[in-house]
């Protein structure tokens, strides 16, 4: 059983995954929700304004925004990542100092904006028509009645998505190590591939793979969970109710019957 033993120690060195233990969980860890979440939030905003310059009826807008977002889902990530990084070098210098950390959280925040674009404009599109001409009868112009009903519930209809699309670039963010992160800075994967590189196993990379599965996995069942909620508008039944309790409400009171002594 050599070969058990072989991959035991390959996979599951559990001495190579508690020495890199701490470096997943105060550097990667930290690192990696800090890039997810900060492109995922620059994201949305972009993402926002892409969507609704796609439903505009100026086709001054509208172009702009679909060819934005043919490229940005067009290109591979990973060449994304480096175009941005290696092509911008110069003025993130001068601006954040040496480090291509939020070069990498740019070049993520422009593809999740394209996808997240097209996820806001199907929501926004699934919306009832009706719902604006409601808003203009009521005297609401355009602009209002898209940013206060029917916005609001493209997202609201949208939320599962969203969620998947942050799932995505968690595991997107694993690619940034590609500009050279320093030490501070490196996320999950480079953390673990560094550690594997040290130990000559893939102990530590697995940790880093079951961090990843921690942080998505969740994330899965709260997609579920918005789909079911908000989706299918499916709500929490209410507990049976008595016969009798019905009985009594359709009973008159005493002070309302007739005859009754005032």
């Amino acid at each position: 059983m050599d070969w058990l033993d072989n991959l035991i120690k390959t996979f599951l060195d559990f001495e190579a995954m508690w020495l890199v233990l701490p470096q997943l969980l105060g550097v990667g860890l930290v690192n990696t929700l800090v890039i997810s979440l900060a492109a995922t939030a620059i994201g949305v905003v972009l993402g926002m304004i892409v969507a609704i310059m796609g439903i505009s009826p100026s086709k001054w807008l509208r172009v702009p925004a679909r060819v934005y977002t043919d490229i940005f889902r067009g290109l591979p990530a990973i060449l994304t990542i480096l175009l941005i990084g290696q092509g911008f070098a110069r003025i993130s210098q001068q601006i954040f100092g040496p480090s291509p950390y939020p070069l990498g959280i740019l070049a993520l925040s422009l593809i999740a904006s394209a996808y997240i674009g097209e996820i806001f404009r199907a929501g926004i599109q699934s919306v009832d028509r009706g719902q604006l001409e409601a808003c203009r009868a009521l005297g609401m112009s355009y602009g209002a009645a898209m940013r206060l009903v029917v916005v609001p519930q493209g997202i609201r209809r949208v939320l599962p998505a969203l969620v998947n699309q942050f799932i995505a670039i968690v595991k997107d963010s694993s690619l940034v190590y590609f500009l050279g992160l320093l030490v501070t800075e490196r996320e999950l994967f480079r953390v673990g591939q560094d550690a594997a590189v040290l130990t000559g196993n893939l102990s530590p990379l697995v940790l880093a793979g079951v961090f990843y599965l921690v942080i998505t996995v969740p994330l899965t069942h709260l997609v579920n969970y918005f789909d079911d909620r908000f989706r299918t508008g499916r709500r929490k039944p209410a507990p049976p109710k008595s016969g009798l309790d019905e009985l009594e409400e359709l009973t008159p009171t005493p002070a309302l019957t007739y005859g009754s002594n005032t």
